[in-house]
């Protein structure tokens, strides 16, 4: 089944997450698995990389990617997930926290609890930074619950051209609430220079 974007038209309104928001969520996950004491977080690539990677740092714990989705090359092109990365061995006999960007079926979670389970983990928590209203019932750590439209401050631009322009799949779910993907929307860096290699291919 291939899909040119997810069904955005049951959200509500916009919600842009700042790096300093995200941290604040992380921050706040972090605080709250502590008490689960893990000694391995698995990230759930790609938008759970980030989150699940500064969770770890915050818990002084170790963090490996593992990855199934429905995406391939950021195109929608499975009706379900499908395991790309499995998690390693190392999880056996350890206590593991599944971090992931966002709830909405809770599929892919109950999927990567399934197979940690399988392999032997002893105690298994799932964290998001996300969830939507319907989203809930699975992850057992959730940073905000929204209906709105997330952007992300990770996956908000990409490169065209050479320049720097809003994910088409994010102008065309604003698109569906009338709204206009504005600059003022992209992420406020500083700009900088490279120190080295601007001007190699």
């Amino acid at each position: 089944m291939s899909q040119a974007s997810y069904d955005y038209a049951n959200r509500t309104g916009i919600l842009p997450i700042s790096w300093e928001d995200m941290h604040g969520l992380c921050r706040a996950l972090a605080v709250a698995a502590a008490r689960f004491e893990p000694e391995i977080v698995l990230a759930v690539g790609r938008g759970g990389n980030y989150a699940g990677t500064l969770v770890a740092h915050m818990l002084q714990a170790e963090v490996y990617s593992i990855r199934l989705s429905r995406r391939v090359n950021d195109e929608v092109t499975y009706a379900t997930p499908r395991w790309i990365v499995a998690p390693p061995e190392a999880m056996a006999g350890r206590r593991v926290l599944i971090v992931d960007e966002i709830s909405s079926s809770g599929e892919t979670l109950t999927l990567a609890r399934a197979r940690a389970d399988a392999m032997g983990a002893v105690a298994v928590r799932t964290a998001v930074l996300y969830a939507h209203s319907w989203g809930t019932e699975v992850p057992d750590y959730i940073g905000l619950v929204s209906d709105a439209l997330i952007l992300n401050p990770w996956d908000r631009e990409v490169i065209r051209d050479g320049q720097v322009v809003f994910h088409p799949e994010y102008v065309a779910a604003l698109a569906q609430q009338g709204v206009v993907a504005a600059p003022s929307l992209l992420i406020q860096a500083s700009t900088f220079e490279l120190a080295k290699g601007n001007k190699r291919a």
